[in-house]
């Protein structure tokens, strides 16, 4: 018995291997494929050459820690692929006691939009994470949040912190109080079922949630959280 369960375990470990090295294979196959006819750095230029563009030292400290803490906490630790989270996404599908959750990094969602790999595809996930892993090499963990903000959609067809701000507030970016940051910070995980024109009571909510998280990650103190969620965001100071 003891030899059968050994060699059971080698099995499944070969196994595991041999499908990891597949698919290690095919992903970087559609990597190079995708990359080949649109350079990442030559996408990358596209995005910052906009009039639009919003470099990193322009925007608010809030609105960078909102979306850390709400889109990816450990983005400052891991090289493009978070594998604990993607670890507890996938755990999360099977076992109703962890809170649903992708997995997808920060960098993950930026090369996503910058090529516009919207399907919900195993190739499409595989592909993702060698760009991931090439934003990575390439750019600081600064440009990559401003990449992010800056082609991320924030519902009402704002693409971009810079359409977000001006078109839902009527302020620059950089002029975003807290309670703004914070509120738009929450939008881009479903901007359909978030935006401000027509699910303004569900974007607070997930706001609640984004003020919770910040606090979690000590950007902001507990005892502050409802005195920002009542502020009025369309006030003008």
């Amino acid at each position: 018995m003891k030899k059968f369960l050994i060699r059971l375990i080698v099995f499944l470990l070969i196994l595991l291997l041999g499908l990891a090295g597949f698919l290690g294979v095919r992903g970087y196959s559609g990597y190079r494929e995708i990359t080949s006819q649109a350079p990442v750095e030559t996408v990358v230029e596209q995005v910052q050459s906009s009039p639009a563009f919003v470099p990193y030292e322009d925007l608010p400290s809030d609105l960078i820690r909102a979306t850390v803490s709400i889109e990816d906490r450990r983005f400052y630790e891991h090289g493009g692929i978070d594998y604990i989270g993607l670890a507890r996404g996938t755990l999360s599908q099977v076992i109703p006691q962890l809170a649903q959750s992708g997995g997808s990094t920060i960098t993950q969602q930026v090369a996503k939009n910058l090529y516009g790999m919207f399907e919900q595809t195993l190739d499409r996930k595989l592909v993702e994470m060698f760009i991931a892993k090439e934003l990575e090499s390439k750019y600081t963990k600064n440009q990559i949040l401003a990449l992010y903000v800056n082609i991320i959609n924030y519902g009402d067809y704002h693409f971009g912190i810079y359409e977000a701000s001006t078109g839902y507030f009527g302020v620059e970016p950089q002029y975003l109080t807290l309670a703004q940051a914070s509120l738009l910070a929450g939008l881009p995980q479903s901007p359909g079922n978030y935006q401000l024109s027509d699910h303004f009571q569900q974007a607070k909510a997930r706001q609640h949630q984004v003020l919770e998280a910040m606090a979690e990650c000590s950007y902001i103190n507990e005892s502050d959280i409802e005195t920002i969620y009542a502020q009025d965001v369309y006030a003008t100071y």
